[in-house]
């Protein structure tokens, strides 16, 4: 299998029909539960303590073998996968409250960071990734502070998140 080439664009380059869903600032997590008519749920595919990438340990400024708890999920809508999803949590951010962020198991996160008053949230980046005879997919991160500790959050949209007619777009 091909590696997924993923290249930073910037927002008007995410195409027209996927715009409304790819640079929303609002909860995903919100706005797929109302999508799916709540058909909606979490399927955790990996959850660790993992050193993170380069570009992931640059953007939250961690130290090169600092450890990171890594969590990879797809929100499924109507039994497919919408989204894909992956949250880097480092461990100064697991601290105080926000130490129950280990244990959401098949919990979203979106429903946490959103209903945090001590929540604030960095400028979307954008990308688009591309593997060999498949389609194009658009995918957003940014970083969530909560208290002022980082968590990074990368989501990738699939095609089926907009062949529904009724999913906001």
């Amino acid at each position: 299998m091909t590696q997924p080439l993923a290249k930073r664009i910037p927002a008007w380059k995410v195409p027209s029909f996927c715009r409304s869903w790819v640079c929303d600032q609002g909860s995903l997590t919100k706005r797929l539960i109302d999508a799916s008519n709540k058909q909606f749920r979490v399927r955790v595919t990996f959850l660790g303590w993992d050193v993170p990438t380069l570009d992931e340990r640059r953007i939250l400024k961690v130290q090169e073998r600092s450890l990171a708890l890594v969590r990879e999920v797809e929100l499924l809508c109507f039994n497919q996968v919408w989204v894909k999803a992956r949250s880097i949590i480092p461990v100064t951010t697991l601290s105080g409250k926000e130490r129950q962020l280990q244990y959401l198991g098949n919990k979203p996160l979106g429903a946490y960071l959103f209903r945090s008053k001590g929540m604030r949230r960095s400028e979307l980046e954008f990308v688009s990734v591309t593997r060999q005879n498949e389609p194009v997919v658009f995918g957003r991160r940014s970083i969530f502070y909560l208290h002022d500790k980082p968590l990074l959050v990368s989501e990738l949209f699939m095609p089926s998140v907009f062949n529904k007619k009724d999913s906001g777009t």
